[in-house]
């Protein structure tokens, strides 16, 4: 079988179910955005030291194909028992993660200038990515499982959490943001 079709030449491509949408659509750039950022997250964990975390990233890859496999179906052509679904506990596994790394973090009361080491920044820009595919989900509201939002929502703050780990891992300096 070959990589291409030729099926999307024109703009247009089937969601899971077989309903034709077009490239632009509000569920494409939302899919489209969860792809880009599973690529952001796997550059985090080809960076970042530490088995745990490592094992954390790629639980959280994985439930990025569940979400964007969720976005890509078209519910009114699939079953419901069909469609991959994004779990309390999917938001749960991030929050005890947030939670473990916070345990060793000082408290934040300023904005962080992102940067100074390339895995730092690489987290702070999965970050900003999560956040606008979280705005593309929201914009779905109705049409998405709002566990999808939750999990995005979620996600963005994990990775800001990662980024203050990892700085102080590597002895890196969070530079304030001071207005």
């Amino acid at each position: 079988m070959k990589i291409y079709t030729k099926t999307g030449d024109k703009g247009m491509t089937s969601l899971v179910g077989g309903t034709r949408v077009r490239k632009d659509s509000p569920r494409l750039e939302a899919y489209g955005g969860v792809d880009e950022l599973n690529a952001h997250v796997g550059m985090i964990r080809s960076l970042a030291p530490g088995e745990e975390v490592a094992r954390e990233l790629v639980e959280i890859q994985r439930t990025l194909f569940v979400v964007g496999a969720n976005l890509a179906t078209d519910a009114g052509a699939v079953a419901d028992a069909r469609r991959l679904r994004c779990s309390p506990d999917d938001v749960a596994f991030l929050e005890r993660a947030i939670d473990r790394m916070e345990e060793a973090l000082p408290r934040v009361s300023f904005f962080v200038l992102p940067g100074g080491d390339p895995v730092v920044a690489a987290c702070h820009v999965a970050r900003t990515v999560c956040r606008r595919v979280e705005r593309h989900v929201v914009a779905l509201e109705g049409e998405v499982d709002e566990e999808v939002a939750r999990y995005m929502n979620r996600l963005s703050d994990y990775l800001f959490v990662l980024s203050r780990r990892l700085a102080r891992d590597l002895n890196v300096e969070e530079i304030k943001w001071i207005p």
